[in-house]
């Protein structure tokens, strides 16, 4: 019982040491260097959101959907829409390799979801961000937030 518990702790820190977390005000100065505070309509609020919903700001984070596709990084960018994992069909509309989509200086990911916003549907493309932040106060995410 104890080699159980010990192994299962040591297996969640090795999950927890391989996540890539971003700080929500350091992600907020990113997006907002990169020109997405208002791009297409959206404030960070939104962004924030959408980062937390998805990911729970993790860049690295890789989710296998029901239907063998992969969602990829912070905003969980879809693979056979977005870009190409090599493992399946991909319309691969951002031109991108997913793996890209997980690197920590984010340009590839925030080039990606501006071409998903930009499209029809906008943020609406993102399932989470419907349920969970469209339509609701949002402004709490920059709390404490200085950008400067």
């Amino acid at each position: 019982m104890t080699g159980t518990l010990l192994m299962s702790l040591v297996s969640c820190l090795i999950s927890i040491s391989q996540a890539s977390l971003i700080n929500r005000c350091d992600l907020a100065r990113v997006l907002r260097k990169e020109d997405l505070d208002g791009f297409e309509g959206y404030s960070l609020n939104d962004w924030l959101c959408l980062a937390f919903v998805e990911s729970n700001f993790n860049i690295s984070k890789v989710n296998e959907n029901a239907d063998g596709s992969f969602d990829y990084g912070i905003f969980q960018i879809n693979s056979h829409y977005w870009c190409n994992d090599y493992r399946s069909h991909s319309e691969n509309i951002c031109h991108e390799d997913c793996q890209d989509l997980l690197s920590p200086n984010l340009l590839s990911t925030i080039s990606c979801a501006k071409k998903i916003v930009s499209g029809a549907g906008g943020m609406k493309n993102w399932v989470a961000w419907r349920l969970h932040c469209a339509g609701r106060p949002l402004s709490y995410w920059m709390t404490g937030c200085f950008l400067g």
